[in-house]
C-alpha cells in the first residue's frame, strides 16, 4: 500500500496530537511541519523535519493538515488548492460564513480530495450509534439532546490558545459543541437552528451559557451547554428512541437502555484507548480518502452546514 506523505501546518494543542498519530500511522510519512510560534517549532525541531514557512510544508506533502486558528484556515486552503495538494483541516472553514462559502467553492472546483477533522465522522462511539440509529435498533427516533459542562474555558491544556476565550474565533460552541451539531446532523440529515440563548460576560469575550433548540426532520435537537461554575467537566450527547436510548459520554464511551431502562455499557473498538481508536480510525478514513476509496470522513460541505448552526447560534 502506498504511503503518503503528509504535512501539518500549525504544531498547538491538536497539531501535535497529530504529529504523534501520523508517525503511529503506517499510512503515513510526516515529511514536514510548520507554526508560526518558534516556541511550538523548537517543541519538534530534533524529531521532525520543521521547515522554514508554510509553503515549504505545502511544497514536501501529498496531504497537508491545516491545524491552525480558523483566521489562517482560507490563507492555507488557497495556497494547498493551487499546490494541487489534498487538504485535510479543523473546523470551522473560514472565519464566518461568506469566507467558508468562497472556502468550499474552491475546494469543490478544484476536484482535490479535502476533508474536515470532525471526529465523529469515524469515531467507534458515533459509529455504533450511527448504527444503531440507522438500523432502527432504538426504534421511532424521539429527540435528541447535547448538554455540556466546562468549569473553565480554555481549559487549561489549551491556555497558550489565548484566542479560544475571545468571541471572534473562539468559544466552546465552536471549538466542542460543533462536533455534536455534526454528529446530530450526520444522524438525522439537515439541522437548522429554531431558538437560542446565549450569554456572555462581555462582548468580546467567548459565551458561557447556550441554550438552544435545533430542528432536524423529523428529530428535535436540544443543547444546553455552559461553563465557568463549579463540578465536574462533562459532555453528554443522549438519542432517545422508542424501543431503546443511546448516549456518548465523553466523546467515546457509549451506554445504551437495558430492558429494564437501565444505563449499560457499550463494547466498541477501544485499542489500547477510546480516544486513540478515534484518532487511528480518522486516519484510517483519510488513507482510504487519499487512495479514492470510499470512507466516512466529514466534508467540506457538511462542515458548512454545521457552521451556519453554529453561527447563527453566536448572532442571536
Amino acid at each position: 500500500m502506498k504511503t503518503h506523505r503528509v504535512g501539518i501546518i500549525g504544531l498547538g494543542t491538536v497539531g501535535a496530537r497529530f504529529v504523534e498519530q501520523f508517525n503511529l500511522h503506517d499510512r503515513f510519512e510526516l515529511s514536514a511541519c510548520w507554526d508560526a510560534s518558534d516556541t511550538a517549532r523548537d517543541r519538534f525541531s530534533s524529531t521532525e523535519n520543521v521547515v522554514a514557512t508554510a509553503e515549504d510544508v505545502i511544497a514536501n506533502c501529498d496531504v497537508v493538515y491545516i491545524a491552525v486558528p480558523p483566521a489562517a484556515h482560507a490563507t492555507y486552503v488557497e495556497q494547498a488548492v493551487a499546490a494541487g495538494c489534498a487538504i485535510f483541516c479543523e473546523k470551522p472553514l473560514g472565519v464566518d460564513i461568506p469566507e467558508s462559502e468562497h472556502i468550499l467553492k474552491l475546494v469543490e472546483s478544484s476536484g482535490l480530495p479535502s476533508a474536515i477533522n470532525y471526529v465523529f465522522g469515524s469515531a467507534p462511539s458515533a459509529v455504533e450509534l450511527g448504527r444503531r440509529v440507522s438500523n432502527g435498533e432504538l426504534g421511532d427516533i424521539v429527540s435528541a439532546e447535547f448538554m455540556m459542562h466546562l468549569t473553565e474555558w480554555p481549559r487549561a491544556w489549551q491556555a497558550a490558545a489565548t484566542w479560544l476565550a475571545e468571541a471572534a474565533e473562539g468559544g466552546w460552541i465552536r471549538e466542542v459543541g460543533s462536533h455534536y451539531v455534526f454528529l446530530a446532523q450526520r444522524l438525522f440529515g439537515e439541522v437548522t437552528l429554531e431558538h437560542c440563548i446565549v450569554r456572555r460576560p462581555a462582548p468580546e469575550l467567548a459565551e458561557n451559557l447556550v441554550t438552544a433548540r435545533l430542528s432536524t426532520k423529523p428529530t428535535p435537537v436540544t443543547i444546553h451547554c455552559e461553563s465557568g461554575s463549579a463540578g465536574v467537566d462533562s459532555l453528554m450527547f443522549t438519542v432517545r428512541g422508542s424501543q431503546q436510548s443511546m448516549r456518548i459520554i465523553d466523546w467515546y464511551n457509549v451506554e445504551a437502555t437495558d430492558a429494564d431502562g437501565n444505563w449499560t455499557p457499550v463494547a466498541i473498538d477501544a485499542t489500547p484507548s477510546a480516544p486513540w481508536a478515534a484518532y487511528r480510525a480518522q486516519l484510517d478514513g483519510l488513507a482510504a480518502m487519499l487512495d479514492g476509496e470510499t470512507h466516512n470522513l466529514p466534508m467540506f460541505a457538511e462542515a458548512l452546514g454545521v457552521q451556519r448552526v453554529i453561527e447563527g447560534i453566536l448572532s442571536a
